[in-house]
């Protein structure tokens, strides 16, 4: 299990990586978005499915000079958030064991903050809000052993996860216990330092 770092913060970006607006997903996320506000953090969600937000081409312009990432799509968009952000939260469903291709495709993306003369994600906080059909923690496959060791090599710190068993839309509400637990994390990650 990650340790949890002290970085709190108020300017809050939530990564929404499902396919459903209406979902089990968003039901935590806005949940410890209202935990947040609650406490004066600013919190953007963003609704990754939909957006245009290629694969990576490999093409390493990024990391000449910081010139950032030459492909012209909705990460453009993304990145100034990501700076801007103290904390980030990584909400998704579990699909097949792994993060669903919507967070995949924007952590990938990643790499263009992330170069040999500076790294944006150094100091900020990470956390996790998971819904997915089983209630152990590692059945959710190799999620927070790649969130670690995001943590790890970025120097950025694992503040909280919020996992549980909501499978068919309506779940998540109907788990008071669950949606607590998302509130109360939103709550610890929005109060200012």
């Amino acid at each position: 299990m990650p340790s949890g770092g002290t970085l709190s913060g108020n300017n809050i970006l939530v990564l929404n990586g499902s396919p459903r607006k209406q979902g089990n997903t968003v039901s935590l996320a806005n949940r410890f978005s209202a935990g947040a506000k609650g406490v004066g953090a600013q919190v953007d969600m963003i609704y990754l499915h939909g957006l245009d937000i290629r694969p990576c081409d490999a093409c390493n312009f990024c990391q000449e000079g910081g010139n950032g990432c030459v492909i012209t799509d909705d990460m453009q968009e993304i990145y100034p958030k990501l700076r801007a952000a103290d904390v980030i939260v990584i909400a998704c469903p579990v699909y097949w064991f792994s993060l669903p291709s919507q967070i995949k495709l924007c952590i990938d993306r990643w790499y263009a903050l992330e170069t040999p003369e500076e790294s944006v994600f150094k100091g900020k906080s990470l956390a996790l809000l998971m819904v997915y059909g089983d209630a152990d923690l590692y059945s959710s496959g190799g999620i927070i052993y790649t969130l670690d060791g995001i943590c790890r090599y970025e120097e950025m710190t694992f503040d909280g996860i919020v996992h549980g068993t909501a499978l068919d839309p309506g779940d998540a509400e109907k788990n008071p216990q669950l949606i607590e637990q998302a509130f109360l994390l939103g709550k610890k990650l929005g109060a200012f330092s």
